[in-house]
C-alpha cells in the first residue's frame, strides 16, 4: 500500500489479496487500486460471479492532476453501498419531519442542496452515520456552520435544532 502526492492510498493486487484474508475487502473501497494484471482479473472474477454490489472501482489516470481538479472529480464519486446511492433524499428527509414549519424548512434546504449539487453529500452523510450507529461509534454534537442545516439535524450529523435556534441555512452553505 502507498500514498501518492494528492494522499490518495492505492493497493496492489498483493494488498487486495491480504485484505480479502483479513476480512477487510470493505476498506478497499475507499482507495484507489493500482491497476495491474492481478487486479483485472479480480475485478472480472468478481463481476463474473456477482460477488460483490460494491466493487472497488477501477481507478482513473489522474497522475499529473492538482488539488483543485481532483476534488472536483470526486465529489459525485463518493463511495458507498449501492443502496445509499439510490436513496431518494427528498422523500427519505420528509419522512422524518413532524411539523408543517420542518416541512417547509426541509423542502428550502434541499432546494439549496440541489442548486449546489449537493445531494450526494447527504446521500454520503445518511450512510456515514449509519455506520457510525451500526458500530457504536460516537460522534460530536455539533460544530461550525453545519449546525445552521435542520436536513443534517435530521439526519443525525449533528444535533443542534436549527429551527429551534432560528439558524440560518445560509451560514452552512456560503
Amino acid at each position: 500500500m502507498y500514498t501518492d502526492q494528492l494522499g490518495r492510498i492505492s493497493f496492489t493486487s498483493k494488498d487486495i489479496i491480504e485484505e480479502i484474508y483479513r476480512g477487510n475487502l470493505g476498506k478497499i473501497d475507499l482507495a484507489k487500486v493500482r491497476i495491474d494484471e492481478e487486479y483485472l482479473q479480480y475485478v472480472e472474477f468478481v463481476r463474473e460471479n456477482a460477488l460483490d454490489d460494491w466493487p472497488i472501482p477501477l481507478p482513473e489516470d489522474t497522475e499529473e492532476i492538482d488539488i483543485e481538479k481532483f476534488d472536483c472529480l470526486n465529489q459525485h464519486s463518493w463511495l458507498m453501498p449501492l443502496g445509499y446511492k439510490k436513496i431518494s433524499t427528498g422523500p427519505y428527509l420528509l419522512n422524518l419531519c413532524s411539523t408543517v414549519e420542518e416541512e417547509a424548512r426541509v423542502r428550502m434546504e434541499l432546494e439549496l442542496f440541489e442548486k449546489h449539487d449537493m445531494i450526494d453529500l447527504l446521500r454520503f452523510l445518511i450512510f456515514l452515520v449509519d455506520t457510525l450507529r451500526s458500530n457504536n461509534i460516537l460522534w460530536g454534537v455539533g460544530r461550525g456552520s453545519s449546525v445552521a442545516s435542520y436536513c443534517l439535524y435530521l439526519l443525525g450529523v449533528h444535533k443542534i435544532d436549527s429551527l429551534k435556534y432560528q439558524l440560518d441555512i445560509n451560514e452552512f452553505l456560503r
